[in-house]
């Protein structure tokens, strides 16, 4: 899934810092090498082409660019109120048509704040208020002069609830689902429906015959097909259970997002390899499908063998907070080394986006963060953020500043 350089990316070498590629192991003093936008070497003795540019990371930890696989960046904006809320279309419990890339604003805040945390990729949903609330799309946090150009895979996932979200937002309009029986139908039914449709559209090719095109149903025959995760919105052990039993009646791909009560059948996820993207850590108990949460109940989910990922939720958590909650869970019991692959590797692999990012290795974007110090101490800051080799954040210990490269830099006539 690698993408061609792109000759117009100056040559970047980032130099003599402690480097980690999370999925090797660290070295250093070493060199990160950036042609064309893509990493071409790591390690310790790389030459260095003459002209390129040289960032200085000595004393300081080099990590490939954090993914943030669950956030809502750009269709919930940051101080705006309802006009920049696009996060849930709640006309109806089924919209699998609606995209989340027809609402990112590019000029958000909440992309600013991601680059300040190191987060270079974000896996953008719909919100939770739907039994089914439409497709993701997987973008840089930064730097394009539309969010198409920030894109890097919009075949990644349909957004599902269940639990209480669409319970109360159908339950309050007197309508179906009211229950958590009835947001299961809605799941089950849509998911009947596209079984039909494909077969009819099926024998309408086989026969040359024209056939009608429902938006809805085709995303369902993609999910079906195995093209498009289901990323399932639930907390408590009993809706994950649902979850699991809806997955095996249709076979697609799921992945469990929150997973508030997942450590209480991690076992059963950790057999069918369901992964989880668990958070967000830094809220109150603020519905009773959170009455379990627990910081610590991600160590016992990855403890029982799950693949783990970490969000914030944004706006639910500020985004740039994404590397505090990793930390908090290594106080609580998390690996180091998963932690860092639940911010990195893991998240990039659940969607298929892992041979674009959530490394440091030859052929992948050169997605790059020079941290301070180790990124898992709160004291540490992300001081110079490149996206494909292009410098789009730095710190400046001086002034005690942070400066964004924006778009009038980037894009200079």
């Amino acid at each position: 899934m690698t993408s061609a350089p792109n000759p117009s990316h100056p040559v970047v070498a980032v130099t003599g810092g402690y480097v980690v590629p999370v999925t090797a192991p660290p070295i250093e003093g070493g060199v990160v090498l950036i042609e064309g936008g893509r990493i071409t070497a790591v390690g310790k003795d790389v030459p260095i082409p003459p002209g390129a540019e040289i960032v200085d990371a000595r004393g300081r930890w080099v990590l490939p660019g954090f993914v943030e696989g669950h956030g809502h960046v750009g269709i919930s904006e940051e101080g705006v109120g309802v006009e920049g809320n696009d996060i849930n279309e709640l006309t109806g419990p089924n919209q699998a048509a609606v995209r989340a890339i027809d609402a990112i604003d590019i000029d958000d805040e909440g992309f600013r704040d991601a680059l300040t945390g190191g987060v270079t990729s974000i896996v953008v949903k719909p919100g939770s208020g739907n039994p089914i609330g439409g497709q993701s799309v997987a973008i840089k946090s930064w730097g394009g002069r539309t969010i198409d150009e920030q894109v890097i895979s919009d075949a990644v996932s349909v957004k599902s609830a269940l639990g209480e979200n669409p319970k109360r937002v159908y339950g309050d309009k007197k309508q179906l689902p009211s229950t958590r029986l009835g947001v299961a139908l809605v799941i089950r039914e849509a998911f009947t429906r596209a079984q039909d449709y494909r077969a009819a559209r099926a024998a309408a090719a086989v026969k040359d015959e024209p056939f009608s095109v429902d938006l809805g149903l085709e995303v369902l025959t993609r999910v079906l097909d195995g093209e498009l995760v289901w990323d399932q919105h639930t907390h408590r052990h009993d809706d994950i259970a649902t979850a699991l039993r809806l997955a095996d009646e249709f076979g697609y791909r799921l992945v469990v997002n929150h997973g508030t009560e997942a450590h209480k059948i991690a076992d059963v996820l950790a057999e069918r390899d369901v992964p989880v993207i668990f958070g967000p850590m830094l809220t109150s108990r603020s519905k009773v499908e959170l009455r379990d949460r627990a910081i610590s109940n991600l160590a016992a989910i990855a403890a029982a063998g799950v693949r783990v990922a970490i969000t914030t939720d944004h706006p639910v958590v500020p985004i740039n907070f994404l590397v505090h909650q990793a930390a908090l869970a290594v106080r609580d019991g998390l690996p180091r080394q998963t932690a860092l692959e639940a911010l990195t590797v893991n998240p990039a692999s659940f969607f298929g986006l892992d041979g674009r990012i959530g490394s440091l290795a030859p052929g992948l974007d050169g997605d790059v963060v020079v941290w301070s110090g180790d990124p898992l101490d709160l004291a540490s800051r992300a001081e110079h953020v490149l996206i494909s080799g292009a410098t789009v954040y730095r710190w400046d210990e001086a002034s005690r500043t942070g400066h964004v490269v924006e778009r009038a830099e980037r894009f200079r006539a």
